[in-house]
């Protein structure tokens, strides 16, 4: 049996960790997103068998996976079962593109689909992965939603509270640097500090007034207080300002922007790798084959 699943990229323009002990349904982040057409698409393949075996294979190689692994034994546990994954990823890993997060949960709908289970299991499932092993804290939430959206409060439903600022659009991505390691910051305790003051602060002034603009402006200000973006992320994000509007990606050595697209990739391509990708409203999906 087979089943393919789309989970979207997710870019966080800025963001407030949340943690609940004991509570992962709680745990997550506030904050603000954007959803891309870029993404991880998985096609997961299973067959009977006396004990359980898991394979994952990332862009055709076999890789150990650790978020997408997890997310399976959270969805199925030990059920004796033969699964080969096999991932797509459009974007780099750890770059603040949300790649982990989109393969765990295009893997886990693909899989829960084929097994009939209800499509929150498998949201939960890849959830409870990511903030287990500090891969991320909203990607699968807000992959699941899709758009651009706004975290209201941090968590899965009922306690995780989302909603929407319309808008689709053309956006442009530039990855600059080495890869950041999303682990090393969230397991940080005074730099968390830190980033959640400045996070619940863009999170109430997006609320005030939501729109797109205002979402951009307030990434770059978040961006530039909490001093994790090197110098040429800076002057890659400052370079695109005459066309447009654009800030780090959350947390990767890499920019979004909108504007001027064909300027946009002119000036990001002196700076690093660029892509081109528009909104994706829909999220997370899974997709019937032909």
């Amino acid at each position: 049996m087979k089943g393919i699943a789309f989970a979207p990229g997710h870019i966080s323009a800025f963001f407030e960790p949340v943690y609940s002990d004991q509570d992962i349904d709680r745990t997550g982040s506030r904050g603000a997103g954007i959803n891309i057409s870029l993404g991880a698409l998985s096609q997961v393949t299973i067959k009977p068998a006396l004990y359980q075996t898991l394979a994952v294979n990332i862009n055709r190689f076999p890789s150990d996976a650790p978020v997408t692994k997890l997310a399976l034994k959270y969805l199925i546990g030990e059920t004796p079962l033969k699964i080969t994954i096999d991932t797509m990823l459009d974007l780099p890993i750890s770059q603040g593109f949300g790649m982990s997060a989109g393969g765990a949960l295009s893997s886990t709908l693909a899989l829960a689909d084929l097994l009939k289970l209800p499509r929150e299991n498998a949201v939960k499932a890849a959830h409870y992965a990511e903030v287990q092993l500090r891969t991320g804290l909203g990607d699968v939430i807000a992959s699941n939603f899709g758009g651009i959206e706004i975290r209201r409060k941090a968590g899965l439903p009922p306690w995780g509270m989302q909603e929407h600022i319309p808008g689709k659009f053309d956006m442009v991505l530039c990855v600059i640097g080495k890869e950041i390691k999303t682990k090393e910051i969230l397991s940080d305790a005074a730099r968390l500090r830190e980033i959640a003051s400045y996070g619940q602060y863009c999170t109430k002034k997006l609320l005030e007034k939501p729109s797109v603009e205002h979402l951009f402006s307030l990434a770059w200000e978040f961006t530039q207080k909490i001093g994790l973006a090197d110098v040429t992320v800076l002057q890659a994000i400052k370079a695109t300002h005459q066309y447009g509007k654009a800030s780090m990606c959350m947390l990767g050595n890499s920019v979004f922007a909108i504007g001027n697209t064909p300027m946009l990739c002119k000036t990001l391509s002196e700076f690093g790798t660029v892509f081109c990708c528009t909104v994706d409203e829909q999220g997370a999906r899974v997709l019937k084959e032909g």
